[in-house]
């Protein structure tokens, strides 16, 4: 595993869609790291999105079966050749519902 622990929550059952609210800490920024968490979401077929915050990290959110999210999950802690994930904070949550695809979000 690349960089830190995730903290998880409890989650809903296992046929229930999910959430997933990630924050990335390391040299993500630069490295394509947010083309690459698009391009993994989208192979995946998980909704939601992913941004550069100001701080230098990136903070990621994703929607669809936990399975699924778990194995985004894995890929965000590998992240693209280039970047060094030294951090990874994951909270898992109840879906919302609102996103219909994954996107490349300004930062905030």
């Amino acid at each position: 595993m690349s960089g830190g622990q995730a903290a998880e929550s409890e989650t809903p059952g296992t046929g229930d869609p999910v959430s997933l609210s990630v924050t990335v800490i390391g040299r993500v920024q630069g490295v394509g790291f947010r083309a690459f968490a698009h391009d993994q979401a989208r192979r995946l077929g998980v909704v939601g999105y992913v941004m550069n915050l100001r701080a230098g990290g990136v903070r990621v959110h994703a929607e669809g079966p936990r399975e699924t999210l778990e194995a985004f999950l894995e890929s965000l802690r590998r992240g693209p050749s280039g970047s060094r994930v030294q951090q990874v904070w994951a909270t898992w949550g109840v879906a919302s519902g609102e996103h219909d695809r994954f996107a490349i979000r300004s930062t905030i």
